[in-house]
């Protein structure tokens, strides 16, 4: 089956299995794939060293040895419970040896299986191809607002209502500044936030709009497909406002693994001295360690943060000094309700 085909029935498939070592399905892999490696990351590279240092007719008898035990150990933990009109699409890097093994078997015990044709790196080429296509079709609304006005609050919000989102730091797993990597929680590497982004390009409707937050071309460490920024730059916006104080209370609720943790917020204060100077971030460090967090994050926003943005966002978005819409809201829940269902009625 053609990258193309199988792209456009991904979600007809029973199950989507990457016959990968592990490290190449951590790297990347088909949105829902679940990972049966005919060969693991230690076995390649003995199979490999074989090939180098003995002959390949050796190493194809040791890759076949391990292949075939492989496949058996997934077929006894996975497969014994499938209905017999289960339908796996199969890939592995090339649509070759791998999953072909595996695509044998199974089809040998009698499930329908469709094989990958070119493997992961005709779907890696699918997914370029398709982020240049996708978002000059798409008919996005962006939502601009300072840092600390509840701009990912909204999206959710948003999303519940029925509204077509594309929540880029979700997918990132990053909160846009130099705050927002959660510690604990890794940003996927480019092609996988790539492989995310297309996934959720691909189900939108679009006749209908999309709303997105007003990003950089960066996201944490990840880089925004060139098509995507040039489309929200061009897009109408949706302005956001929330009170100075109501946006502190408001980081500080969002961030309190910061307030929790003082030393891990003052090492991220750190990557500011370039921009800030040594003196002011000393400072801030020195008055988070006395607990005054509040006061960091206030002067964060007010020297840092806000000039930076409004002057990022006259530069770059087209629609940002007459928005389609305005919405002030106080912080709280009903206020955030009202403005999503403004949002809504577009």
């Amino acid at each position: 089956m053609t990258a193309g085909d199988a792209l456009q029935r991904l979600g007809e498939f029973s199950a989507v299995i990457d016959a990968r070592s592990e490290s190449e399905y951590a790297e990347d892999r088909l949105p829902g794939a679940v990972n049966w490696p005919s060969l693991n990351d230690a076995e390649r590279a003995l199979v490999g060293t074989e090939y180098k240092q003995v002959s390949p007719f050796a190493a194809r008898k040791r890759g076949a040895a391990l292949v075939a035990r492989n496949i058996a150990t997934h077929i006894e933990r996975d497969a014994m419970d499938k209905p017999k009109d289960w339908q796996p699409l199969v890939y592995c890097w090339r649509g070759g040896q791998r999953s072909g093994a595996l695509a044998t078997v199974l089809a040998q015990i009698g499930f329908r299986v469709h094989l990958l044709e070119g493997g992961y790196r005709e779907y890696r080429r699918a997914v370029i191809a398709a982020l240049e296509a996708l978002p000059p079709r798409l008919d996005l609304r962006v939502v601009c607002g300072t840092t600390g006005s509840g701009k990912s609050r909204l999206l959710q919000r948003l999303e519940t209502l029925g509204v077509q989102v594309l929540d880029l730091e979700r997918l990132a797993n990053h909160r846009g500044s130099v705050l927002g990597l959660v510690p604990g929680q890794p940003q996927p590497g480019q092609k996988q936030f790539e492989s995310r982004l297309w996934d959720a390009l691909r189900r939108f409707d679009p006749a209908r709009p999309v709303i997105v937050e007003s990003e950089s071309r960066k996201v944490g460490d990840l880089r925004v497909p060139d098509q995507l920024i040039l489309r929200m730059r061009a897009a109408p916006c949706i302005r956001l406002d929330l009170a100075l104080e109501a946006r502190v209370e408001l980081l500080l609720q969002d961030y309190d693994f910061f307030v929790k943790d003082t030393p891990a917020f003052c090492a991220r204060l750190d990557a500011l001295r370039v921009l800030r100077g040594h003196e002011t971030v000393n400072r801030w460090q020195a008055e988070a360690r006395a607990g005054g967090h509040a006061q960091v994050v206030r002067e964060l926003l007010v020297s840092h943060y806000d000039p930076v943005y409004l002057q990022s966002m006259k530069r770059n978005f087209i629609g940002f000094e007459a928005p389609q819409l305005t919405l002030a809201w106080d912080g709280s829940p009903a206020a955030l309700e009202a403005a999503a269902q403004r949002i809504a009625a577009l």
